[in-house]
């Protein structure tokens, strides 16, 4: 039992409070709300928590088939993994290097210094193998522009085409974005896919100047960080804690409406208490697009050697491949790697993305893969796969009902950190708001008495 749950005093009077989804934003919610002593419900429509964050067994290994990874630019996931007991088992991945695939040639490391596939140096010998020299030298004259240009492109793809060109735009920040996002760089605004890269611009006069900026602020280790055993841990002690907590968790619950003051549940029940949305489209039509996973976990002594590092990404457009990114997972997480050797030797998981699935995705799974790391790889060296369809939502733009509260992906943008520390603001906000209305009701109550 941690600290959080040894310390936990009596549920208090306050108004409960009903969590409409148990992905990790609604469970982050609900967690903060009853170390605050408020009394939560939270209701999910299927019958597993965690929304996006799922583990999935394979071939004897349990893998992360959902987000594996969460970015260090935050402390939000650490902090929570910390004070979950988890802090030990925070891990970088292997100092490897990820690769791109480009529309033309054969694949190639990525470029060491750029942020989001845009980069500080545009005549570096990678960004020149990446984009060409005539794609280099027009990156190069966002050096020379006003800083002012660009500067108030509503798309990071606007921004970059304008201050560095279509080369850049295409052949680097649009593999790595949409790898990273599963989006493109014309659907995610500037200040969502890089805080902080606006105003660095406006200062340092030059957008590859901005991002050497960001880079040099940066805590110093990898961009990215993981949890030996899979990011799935951290569902299962939100969770544990949760039940530890006295949260009243609600499985295969549906909510039929929603309301400031409550939720009718779709057999008629209505639970009655302040409301937090945690399921996307629960407060109207919001947009969502498909994200799909294959996990492939293959035997070949082959890619014991990690031929494309970490993993790459795939620029839209490349001939014969459908994946939008590949990464080598054993080569990825030496804990999986390590976990993968006690199955037998030459045993490796790879994870493609891709943006839709049809029947034969299994096949071109393997075929991609095969192509992508460059080594023949067949049926015979399959051990066994899986296909995972979510529907990735965008930040909704359907207005929010007065006394309703929205967190999760549609209300902080991807990623886990952005989730994580968005979740714990609005559930620190709302107790701090239940426990002025109980401040100001109880002069009145004593009163009556």
């Amino acid at each position: 039992m941690n600290e959080a749950q040894r310390g936990a005093s009596p549920r208090s009077a306050s108004t409960p409070v009903v969590v409409v989804g148990g992905g990790v934003g609604g469970l982050v919610v609900a967690r903060e709300l009853a170390r605050s002593c408020i009394r939560v419900t939270l209701l999910e429509a299927s019958d597993r928590l965690g929304g996006q964050v799922r583990r999935l067994t394979l071939a004897g290994l349990d893998l992360d088939v959902g987000a594996e990874a969460f970015a260090t630019k935050s402390t939000a996931v650490a902090d929570l993994a910390r004070e979950l007991g988890l802090e030990a088992d925070i891990v970088a991945p292997a100092p490897l290097r990820a690769w791109l695939q480009p529309v033309t040639g054969a694949a190639r490391p990525l470029p060491s210094t750029g942020l989001l596939g845009i980069p500080s140096k545009p005549l570096a010998r990678d960004v020149i193998a990446s984009v060409g020299i005539f794609g280099a030298a027009r990156a190069a004259v966002d050096r020379v522009m006003p800083r002012r240009v660009g500067a108030d492109a509503e798309s990071l793809g606007d921004l970059v085409r304008i201050r560095m060109g279509a080369a850049v735009h295409d052949r680097l920040v649009s593999p790595v974005v949409t790898g990273v996002h599963s989006a493109s760089p014309a659907e995610l605004s500037v200040d969502r896919a890089a805080p902080g890269l606006r105003a660095a611009l406006l200062r340092s006069g030059s957008l590859s100047r901005a991002v050497g900026e960001l880079r040099r602020a940066a805590p110093a280790g990898a961009a990215v960080a993981g949890i030996r055993g899979g990011i799935a841990r951290l569902v299962d002690s939100l969770e544990l804690e949760l039940r530890a907590l006295g949260v009243d968790v609600r499985l295969e619950t549906a909510v039929e409406s929603v309301s400031p003051d409550g939720v009718q549940l779709a057999g008629g029940e209505h639970v009655a208490g302040r409301v937090v949305v945690a399921a996307p489209g629960m407060l109207g039509p919001s947009p969502t697009r498909p994200a799909v996973v294959a996990v492939l976990v293959l035997r070949s002594a082959q890619l014991d050697a990690a031929p494309r590092g970490t993993g790459l990404l795939v620029a839209p457009g490349a001939p014969g491949i459908r994946a939008r990114a590949l990464t080598h997972q054993t080569a990825k997480w030496p804990w999986l790697a390590e976990r993968a050797a006690g199955q037998g030797e030459g045993l490796h998981v790879v994870r493609l993305s891709y943006a839709s699935a049809d029947a034969d995705l299994p096949t071109i799974a393997l075929r991609d893969a095969s192509t992508l790391l460059g080594v023949r790889l067949t049926a015979s060296h399959l051990v066994e796969r899986a296909i995972v369809t979510w529907q990735r939502a965008a930040v909704s733009e359907s207005p929010v009902p007065e006394g309703v509260l929205l967190v999760g992906e549609t209300a902080a943008g991807g990623g886990l950190a952005a989730v994580v520390a968005h979740a714990r603001r609005t559930a620190q906000e709302l107790a701090r708001d239940i426990a002025g209305e109980a401040a100001e009701g109880a002069p009145r109550r004593l009163g009556q008495g």
